[in-house]
């Protein structure tokens, strides 16, 4: 059954905030509930962040790792097939293809990828530029800008 959630009221008291939206839409669309492969989300510092997918059985080759509109996309499968008639007698190592995707908050970028002992490590750092920083807005007194309450006054 899908069911419709009107957002609206989270918004009333905000400016700006339209990829908040976004980001809620996105989570709706794309829980599937699979949890394979397993993964961690790790915060090392203030800005560093990291990404460990298990991946075994699988090589550089294997894996690809791609970034388009603030999506981080992880795809993996065997691209090859054993060319060997193998029988199991029990087949607990997932060998299926997999796509996990993670929405990325604003001014976080990967720093790099890297296969080690079967995990895929996806480093992440939140550079936020210095134009997007907080900033402390001066609040003045009203005497303090004559020039403007004499403009706002001859409007009146």
């Amino acid at each position: 059954m899908n069911a419709t959630f009107s957002l609206a009221p989270l918004f009333r008291h905000s400016v700006g905030f339209d990829r908040f939206n976004d980001l809620f839409e996105f989570a709706l669309r794309n829980d599937s509930g699979s949890s394979y492969p397993p993964y961690n989300v790790e915060k090392h510092g203030d800005d560093d962040y990291r990404i460990v997918i298990a991946a075994a059985g699988l090589r550089e080759s294997d894996l690809d790792v791609q970034v388009d509109r603030d999506v981080l996309t992880v795809t993996g499968g065997r691209r090859e097939k054993n060319d060997e008639k193998v029988t199991y007698l029990h087949q607990g190592i997932a060998q299926r293809a997999f796509k996990l995707s993670f929405r990325l908050a604003d001014h976080i970028e990967v720093r790099g990828a890297h296969l080690e002992n079967g995990l895929l490590h996806i480093d992440l750092v939140r550079n936020v530029p210095e134009e997007a920083r907080p900033k402390r807005i001066a609040i003045s007194s009203a005497g303090a800008q004559p020039q403007q309450q004499a403009v706002l006054a001859n409007a009146a």
